[in-house]
């Protein structure tokens, strides 16, 4: 059994290998140390952490920033549980991360973007870079610094050579994608003015919905998330000064006043929304959104009903960005959640289009001004065939 076991791990392993050699390849991490003089660490108080991989022949002087995602914590409780992993700390990161799609360095694969400065910055502080607490609990010992990441992370970039930029990019995932919108325009104050700036949020769009239940349970999350972070401070004034910080963490109520051009890719679908937004564990005591939560074949007519009626309140929520002509759109009628970081969804043969349109040719044309993308898929699930709808497991 013992042999056995070891033969499929090898299996596993060589065949990763082979993959990652065909689409990706292997970036080492860096250690940000000189920020932990700053107070800008992680939750447990480890220095924050990057990916780079540097530029070449035209590229070397543009720069490509992804901020990761992975949720967030709303309270002491959470952010102990994430303490001691990747999301709360350095120490527990991998010294090595696989690029692909977005962040390939192969022409085929990623031919607008392939050969900048590529950075993926880690996600260890639980609040989208945005908290800032002074005080540390001797309890728990927990650090809320994200804006502080966020800072001495783009400060040690300027240093190695951003600061020379000619065009940058701050893109996210997830989590981070919602950051992306948060601080695209902080970020544009950072870079030397003659650089070329934009942003790209991808599946980081999420919207005030309520549950199944009829909660407002994401309302209430991201409120919590706020006060824990202290996050008000750092989110847009064009946003705070109108009312409650917390809608502030909902992008409908901030992408519409950010100056930096900004994309929005997103999924009308959002298989994370869906999962955690209408139908949270919480709003399902008795499991019966399990499956359909796990795989979109597997929903009943009447839960189909539901989602669909999410992504007519996630189209409505993206009106308030349509018609500007500094914002790019590519929200297409698929189940899923991050689509740039994963070669399938950026740019393949298979990968999925609006218009005949990759993913990678939309956000290609819109950075570089080669025309307007604002491309929102008008049929429902299941009319696009050329979606990669994401079937989870427990």
């Amino acid at each position: 059994m013992v042999y056995k076991n070891s033969g499929v791990s090898l299996f596993l392993l060589i065949w990763t290998l082979v993959i990652v050699g065909a689409n990706g390849y292997f970036v080492g991490i860096t250690y940000v140390d000189n920020a932990v003089a700053k107070g800008a660490v992680c939750l447990d108080g480890s220095p924050p952490a990057y990916h780079m991989a540097p530029g070449f022949g035209s590229g070397v002087n543009n720069w490509l920033i992804l901020l990761e995602g992975g949720a967030w914590c709303n309270n002491a409780t959470t952010c102990l549980a994430r303490k001691n992993t990747r999301l709360g700390s350095s120490k527990e990161m991998v010294k090595q991360l696989s690029f692909s799609g977005f962040l390939s360095d192969k022409e085929k694969f990623n031919p607008d973007f392939f050969n900048w400065n590529k950075v993926k910055v880690r996600y260890c502080d639980g609040s989208s870079f945005t908290g800032d607490v002074e005080a540390v609990d001797p309890a728990t010992n927990l650090y809320y610094r994200g804006q502080r990441i966020f800072n001495a992370v783009v400060d040690d970039l300027l240093e190695k050579g951003m600061k020379n930029a000619q065009n940058a990019l701050l893109s996210g995932c997830s989590a981070g994608g919602l950051s992306v919108i948060l601080h695209c325009d902080k970020f544009r104050e950072l870079l030397p003015q003659s650089t070329k700036v934009k942003c790209m949020a991808d599946a980081g769009f999420f919207i005030n919905s309520k549950t199944i239940a009829g909660t407002e349970y994401i309302k209430e999350f991201f409120s919590d998330v706020v006060t824990t972070h202290q996050s008000a401070k750092n989110l847009p004034a064009s946003c705070t000064s109108k009312g409650d910080p917390t809608l502030c963490f909902f992008p409908q109520n901030v992408a519409p006043q950010v100056t930096t051009p900004l994309f929005i890719l997103n999924a009308a679908y959002d298989s994370y929304q869906v999962k955690n937004i209408l139908a949270p564990g919480i709003a399902d005591p008795h499991g019966t959104w399990h499956d359909c939560k796990l795989d979109i074949t597997k929903c009943s007519d009447t839960q189909l009903q539901a989602i669909q009626g999410f992504r007519k309140e996630f189209l409505n929520a993206i009106k308030g960005v349509e018609g500007s002509p500094t914002k790019g759109l590519f929200i297409n009628s698929c189940y899923s959640h991050c689509q740039s970081g994963m070669q399938e969804t950026w740019l393949r043969e298979d990968s999925p289009v609006l218009d005949n349109m990759s993913i990678s040719k939309a956000v290609g044309d819109w950075y570089f001004d080669r025309g307007t993308v604002q491309k929102i898929e008008q049929c429902e699930y299941p009319c696009d065939k050329s979606c990669h709808n994401r079937v989870f497991t427990d």
